[in-house]
């Protein structure tokens, strides 16, 4: 659990001291505090109707309008009287005075009435370097990506994704790809089937990317995946706050930020892995030349030197082959900002 927070908080030292008075640190790679987010009054389509009538409630305006406009974010005089004539409530009355069936009426309008997106300057995210330097402290890996989606909304909640992955290095080949969920910077350790990050990893295509993957199943292979929701409301499927509930909104900007990083990681197998595999097979090629000449020769009765030739050329037209492969897949446009190699970081110049 500790170690997954440092990952989302690089920006912190954390020193766990066992039963055993065993000291664990782990160390901050990062001076840079997180940005500081900005705080907003609710949006309208955020809200339930208990927490509308409680809100009627506690409210210090005088007036409908003026709760309506002074309570929320996004509502404007002509918005509030907007939603005053849908419910058919006067604009002027008190709002301790509400029925239940008037705030019933009130809610309804609210939710049939037109309002502006709320505002996005309240989401806190880590920013791809930030994730990159987290990964790379506490996951041996040969490749780092991150990708971050711009701000969204769901009934009138703000909220952002974040993606990181890690590739290669120490990482299991052959064992399902490790899933790292936050929320707020908080590690989901629980209910990893019932969450909308997993259901978004295992809706995404890996195939596309190098990774190999079995239908409706999360993908096979060496990688690390980080999914970071940020939002001032984070929909859990339960108050145990283990899962992330599966709305269409939610779920559909996740697999766009899983596809973002997925590319640059593919562009990378593509041009390292790829090659490097062809690179040892022709290799191991050229170290059974000689013996494979000599065979050759015993069952045909042609010269060794003619056969280990033919193989050799055999050989090079392999190479060359390779090289024109490698140098097609250096051309490809890499989309994304956020790439790592190895303990370098390099812009999207360097790496075209």
């Amino acid at each position: 659990y500790i170690k997954e927070i440092s990952i989302v908080n690089p920006h912190v030292t954390f020193i766990y001291i066992t039963p055993e008075k065993e000291k664990i640190f782990y160390q901050r790679v990062t001076d840079e505090l997180p940005k500081e987010a900005k705080e907003i009054k609710p949006h309208p389509y955020g809200i339930e109707l208990g927490h509308l009538i409680k809100m009627l409630q506690d409210t210090r305006a005088n007036t409908l309008s003026g709760f309506l406009q002074s309570d929320f974010c996004r509502v404007s005089q002509g918005v509030a009287s907007e939603i005053c004539e849908k419910a058919k409530i006067s604009p002027r009355a008190r709002p301790s005075t509400i029925a239940r069936d008037e705030a019933e009426a009130l809610y309804n309008s609210i939710q049939g009435t037109k309002i502006i997106a709320p505002p996005t300057d309240c989401l806190n995210p880590l920013g791809g370097e930030a994730l990159i330097k987290g990964l790379k402290k506490e996951v041996n890996a040969e490749f780092y990506c991150a990708a971050t989606r711009p701000p969204s909304v769901y009934r009138g909640n703000p909220f952002l994704i974040e993606v990181g992955l890690a590739y290669g290095g120490s990482l299991e080949k052959e064992e399902h790809v490790k899933i790292m969920r936050y929320a707020n910077r908080v590690p989901l350790l629980y209910q990893q089937g019932a969450c909308a990050t997993t259901e978004a990893i295992v809706d995404t295509s890996w195939k596309n990317y190098g990774v190999s993957q079995s239908k409706d199943s999360t993908p096979v292979g060496p990688v690390v995946v980080v999914v970071h929701m940020v939002s001032v409301w984070v929909p859990f499927t339960s108050e145990a706050k283990e899962a992330i509930a599966h709305y269409p909104e939610i779920i559909k900007d996740m697999k766009l930020a899983l596809q973002e990083a997925g590319r640059q990681m593919a562009s990378y197998i593509r041009k390292n892995v790829k090659a490097k595999e062809q690179q040892e097979r022709i290799d191991l090629f050229e170290k059974y030349i000689p013996e494979l000449a000599s065979a050759l020769s015993s069952l045909s009765g042609e010269k060794k030197s003619e056969i280990e030739e033919g193989l050799q050329k055999v050989l090079k037209k392999g190479m060359k082959d390779l090289l024109a492969e490698v140098k097609k897949s250096q051309k490809t446009e890499i989309k994304g900002k956020n790439i790592a190699f190895g303990d370098k970081q390099k812009t999207l110049q360097e790496v075209e």
